[in-house]
């Protein structure tokens, strides 16, 4: 008996060793990747702030790497979870587009979910609440809503940017991210962030540092892996306390602008007075902190990712000067120097949508956007996707594939002049080998801003390089890999040169800067 009895407990003790090794390791039926430990799987090969931060060897992505070597879809194992990595064309089309119904999910995000308590429609995983926030987007950031009633928005304060620019051409990173800034604020919460002093400029991007910061790969530890660890001090634990009480203050002050606004009886042309109107009406269809976090998220993704990306743009036309030149010919050919071109002039313009098109392409405000889950078991070319897989689009791999972009590591917008419309025309359809790039994601998790941000960005950098000339100041030399490493991405703190090209066009600046002001007084 006593014999049976150790016998047994040895072959539970062999069972459980022989079962926490299989942690970790990979199923023969999976796609290929690199080898694994016990238990870890591949978390020890990983960067310290994870998988998808960038290698400074051979200034290379490390799933790039990764896919050069093991193939264009391969997988990654960390600890009992299991990721799928998508690195080409075929492989996004099928999977995240395709079949949307079953790729579109969020994995578990415990941190982001913890101090959005849930209702941040990034994050959040598939459900009536994550339909409803998007359908408000979708319906009022369409190309009919921007064209026919945003578009003045965007006008008048990319005129102001520009006056500012001629104000203090040094401070071209500030003004970039307070045009971008005031334009989702104005549309979303019907308030203007005129200046580096409001609280739509100010408050916002103080609180945006530190959710970055808290949420980036690799701050805290791996709770969606080992809940208990919930429980264990450490300085983490109270920075992500401390930006979910800062975010609920942030968006409650923000709403409580609102409500004092339009209790006076000032009801402005925006989203949020749209949407109080109908649900005061209709009935509420989420909490009212859900409601605040919603628009909080509209500014948060209509200012910070679309700044980034003008800035972007800035750091690359001044980098290739010789694109400025290019656009020039179609700008002074269609406007003259009498006016600043307008968003009807786009067909006119093929070169500058290139230009916006080549800056998505060679530094996406995100390398890998934000993570997926199959809801269920699935098969790709004789390859295993399990349930609850995590699935990365390696957009920053796709982006520097020579095959697709030949020299990719150079900024050529003319390999963009075959593509005459905006972004989203490309995003549906099943030519996916004439998809221009994956600056916005793929499938039902696609940017749900993307025409605001497309419109955004082409009128800038329209009037920017229709009204001056940027280079390099000697003594501030670019550099083009210089940039943050969170979850989105920027370019570090740079300065340009900025010079009017004439008189003319000064003149026709500051001229336009009248009527601009006049209308976005009632902002103020």
């Amino acid at each position: 008996m006593i014999n049976s009895f150790y016998l047994a407990v040895v072959g539970l003790v062999i069972y459980g060793i022989y079962s926490l090794l299989q942690v970790g390791s990979r199923d023969k039926r999976l796609p290929p990747g690199p080898p694994t430990t016990p238990i870890f799987g591949n978390a020890l090969s990983n960067s310290p702030n994870g998988a998808w931060k960038e290698v400074k060897t051979h200034n290379c992505h490390r799933f790039e790497e990764w896919a050069k070597e093991y193939g264009p879809v391969f997988s990654l194992k960390v600890f009992s979870g299991t990721m799928i990595v998508l690195a080409d064309q075929k492989s996004v089309y099928q999977l995240c587009d395709k079949k949307g119904s079953i790729y579109s999910d969020r994995p578990p995000l415990p941190i982001p979910l913890f101090i959005t308590r849930g209702a941040h429609i990034t994050m959040e995983p598939q459900g009536p609440s994550w339909r409803e926030k998007r359908t408000v987007v979708t319906k009022n950031l369409n190309p009919k809503a921007l064209d026919e009633k945003h578009f003045r928005i965007q006008e008048a304060e990319s005129t102001v940017f520009m006056n500012n620019l001629l104000e203090d051409p040094d401070k071209v990173f500030e003004w970039a991210k307070l045009y971008a800034t005031s334009v989702a604020a104005i549309i979303s919460w019907g308030f203007r962030a005129k200046d580096f002093n409001s609280f739509w400029y100010r408050e916002f991007y103080d609180f945006m540092d530190k959710w970055l910061e808290t949420i980036e790969p690799g701050a805290n530890p791996p709770v969606e892996f080992f809940p208990f660890l919930w429980y264990m001090p450490g300085k983490w634990k109270k920075r992500v306390y401390n930006t979910r009480d800062r975010m609920d203050k942030l968006w409650s002050h923000g709403r409580k602008l609102v409500d004092e606004r339009r209790s006076r009886g000032d009801q402005r042309e925006c989203i949020i007075d749209i949407k109080l109107d109908e649900y005061n009406a209709e009935g509420w269809k989420m909490s009212q902190h859900a409601f605040n976090i919603m628009f909080g998220e509209l500014l948060e993704a209509g200012a910070d990712t679309t700044a980034n990306m003008l800035l972007t743009l800035i750091l690359a036309i001044t980098k290739f000067p010789e694109t400025q030149a290019k656009a020039r010919k179609e700008l002074d050919r269609v406007c003259g120097t009498d006016r600043t071109p307008q968003f009807t002039d786009f067909e006119a313009l093929p070169y500058i949508n290139a230009i916006v098109k080549e800056g998505l392409r060679w530094r996406p405000t995100s390398e890998l956007g934000l993570p997926h889950q199959v809801s269920q078991d699935d098969w790709y070319d004789g390859m295993l996707i399990p349930k609850n897989s995590v699935i990365w689009i390696g957009i920053w791999s796709l982006h520097q594939n020579p095959d697709l972009y030949p020299e990719p590591e150079l900024f050529n917008p003319d390999r963009f002049l075959s593509h005459p419309h905006l972004a989203d025309k490309y995003s549906v359809g099943s030519d996916y080998e004439k998809r221009d790039h994956y600056g916005y994601g793929a499938g039902r998790r696609i940017c749900p801003g993307i025409h605001l941000a497309e419109r955004s960005m082409w009128r800038i950098v329209a009037k920017l390089l229709w009204a001056f000339e940027f280079s390099e100041l000697p003594d501030h030399p670019l550099d083009v890999n210089a940039y943050t490493s969170a979850i989105l991405v920027r370019p570090l703190e740079y300065k340009v040169k900025v010079t009017p090209r004439s008189e003319k066009h000064l003149a026709t600046i500051k001229g336009e800067l009248k009527g601009a002001m006049e209308f976005l007084a009632q902002y103020d």
